[in-house]
């Protein structure tokens, strides 16, 4: 059976919060899905060979081609990254650079049904990446954006072993010197009952789409 629904996570992190509400969402659609972790695979930026010209394939030789028909074949996207320093993450970037190759001339990616996900720390980085991804894919690719969700994510120094040794804390960088690690619980996304929610009524707005 072909994949209608294609999950795509930029996160690098073991069953992170974006991976685990990209695949909630799938899960709610009721169609045959996969879930693709960019970290584990080779995908770099475009080189802008233009060697996609005339038949809107990829010649670079990483693992995007074999992603791409994946693409092509899903009837839904759902892409998911993070926000890294203002941001979004290198592999989701990486991935909509690629997604030139299949846009220019014929538009493969045209009429596709997505959502997006994304996480972040930092309020106004996350809703400036979130607007910039939901019209990357609405009005360049001129797919159909049903839903996008912004997740709060985790400081990295909750986890890093450092905790409050570190001078250069990010704890203490955004809630003041007196801050310290253990003052925060690490963030799930299932216990964001308003953002869960939200994912799961988009994907069955999805599936009752398709």
């Amino acid at each position: 059976m072909s994949i209608t629904v294609l999950g795509i996570s930029g996160s690098p992190i073991k069953n992170s919060n974006t991976d685990r509400l990209i695949q909630a969402i799938m899960n709610v659609t009721g169609q045959e899905s996969e879930f693709v972790k960019l970290s584990s695979i080779r995908v770099g930026p475009c080189r802008a060979c233009k060697q996609c010209v005339q038949d809107n394939i990829c010649k670079v030789k990483d693992d995007f081609p074999d992603l791409a028909e994946k693409i092509k074949t899903a009837k839904v996207l759902i892409i998911g990254g993070y926000v890294p320093y203002g941001q979004i993450d290198a592999f989701t970037k990486a991935l909509l650079e690629r997604f030139w190759s299949l846009r220019h001339v014929k538009n493969l990616l045209r009429g596709k049904l997505c959502a997006t996900v994304l996480t972040g720390v930092m309020p106004d980085a996350l809703e400036n990446a979130n607007k910039s991804l939901g019209a990357e894919l609405k009005d360049y690719e001129r797919m159909v954006l049903v839903g996008q969700l912004t997740v709060k994510g985790n400081i990295p120094c909750l986890t890093c072993g450092k905790g409050d040794e570190c001078e250069m804390s990010g704890v203490k960088m955004m809630h003041g010197p007196d801050a310290r690690t253990s003052d925060f619980e690490y963030s799930q996304v299932e216990s964001q009952e308003e953002v869960w929610n939200e994912a799961i009524r988009i994907g069955r707005q999805i599936g009752e789409r398709l």
